[in-house]
Parts: structure tokens; C-alpha cells; sequence
């Protein structure tokens, strides 16, 4: 059997990492955070990295520990991607032929989580506008995801999990197909781009 993954994208704050790490243990499959594997290569944390070298030497530090990833996979897994990954066209290439799933949540939930998170997020913007506005420029490309959850309302990462397990046949033999997800059905209460 081919090694299966599945990629979670998402603005920040959506809680791509806390899902992905509870799907791979119901799944039994290994979890990979890509930001902690790019500090891990790196030598550096996340905003270490912006700060030292410029987003631009970011982005390349991600899609070569993305490109590596994608090639060095044994086992399954999830995989949580930083906010801005999927926004760059060389990652979504790279993630072509993978599933991933947009974990969509309304602006103003994203804006408080980041408030309460003391994790230090190098874009995160000073005021609303500005964070709208980036939220706004990435959504497109989130969108493109093979299909998107709505995550807002859902009492916890479980039910998120179970829904995802369900639309890409995660469970009991059941293996994902493209085909099998129609561009224009509708997921529970999220929409397939």
C-alpha cells in the first residue's frame, strides 16, 4: 500500500496544529508540524528566521523542508502547515498530488485567538485592518485546497477530525481518491475549492 498523507492549511490561529496532531493519533499515523521541522533545519525559531534573514528566506527554507517532506515519506502522515505556505505557488505545486484540507474560521475568531496565543507570530499584524487584509490576500489560495472545513462552532478538534476522516475515507480500508471529491460538492458546512 502507497504511503498516504494529508495536509492541513489555514490562516493562523485556525488550529492546524492542534487538528492535525489529534488526527494522526486517531489514525495512528506520524505528525509533522512543517514550522518545526524548518527551525529544526535551520537552527533558528520561526521569528528568528524573519527577523535575521527576511520572509523571503523563509519562504525558501519552507519549500525546501516541504520539498523534502514530500520526498522522504515511509509512513503516513499529517502533515500542519504554516499559515503561509499554501499561499506560495511552488508549495502548492509540491502538494499537488496530496489532500489538504482549509481549516476556515471567521476573521474575528482567528484576530482573538492570536490575541489569548502568547506564541510569537512574525506576521502577525498590530491592528485588525492590517490582519484582515492579510487573511484577505491568502484566502484564494486556501481555497484551493481539495476541501474545506469550517471549524467555527465545532465544540472540539474530535469533531473537526471526524469530518475529515470522512470526506477523504480515512477509516477502515477506505483510501482517498481525487475523484472521489467532486469541485463542486459541498463538505458539512464548508465548501470544496
Amino acid at each position: 500500500m502507497a504511503v498516504r498523507a494529508v495536509f492541513l492549511v489555514g490562516f493562523m490561529a485556525s488550529g492546524k496544529t492542534t487538528v492535525a496532531r489529534e488526527l494522526a493519533r486517531r489514525l495512528d499515523w506520524d505528525f509533522v508540524d512543517l514550522d518545526a521541522r524548518i527551525e529544526s533545519r535551520e537552527r533558528l525559531t520561526i521569528p528568528q528566521i524573519f527577523r535575521n534573514r527576511g520572509e523571503s528566506a523563509f519562504r525558501l527554507a519552507e519549500t525546501s523542508a516541504l520539498r523534502d517532506l514530500t520526498k522522504s515519506l515511509e509512513r503516513n502522515t499529517v502533515v500542519a502547515l504554516g499559515g503561509g505556505t499554501f499561499a506560495q505557488p511552488k508549495n502548492r505545486e509540491l502538494l499537488g498530488s496530496w489532500p489538504s484540507v482549509f481549516l476556515e474560521l471567521p476573521l474575528d475568531e482567528l484576530w482573538r485567538r492570536t490575541l489569548e496565543d502568547p506564541t510569537k507570530r512574525p506576521l502577525r499584524k498590530e491592528n485588525l485592518t492590517d490582519f484582515a487584509r492579510l487573511y484577505e490576500s491568502r484566502l484564494p489560495f486556501y481555497r484551493q485546497a481539495t476541501m474545506t472545513v469550517v471549524t467555527s462552532g465545532k465544540g472540539d478538534p474530535a469533531s473537526v477530525c471526524g469530518e475529515i476522516e470522512r470526506k477523504l475515507q480515512l477509516r477502515d480500508g477506505e483510501k482517498f481518491s481525487e475523484s472521489s471529491l467532486h469541485p463542486a460538492a459541498n463538505f458539512g458546512t464548508g465548501e470544496s475549492q
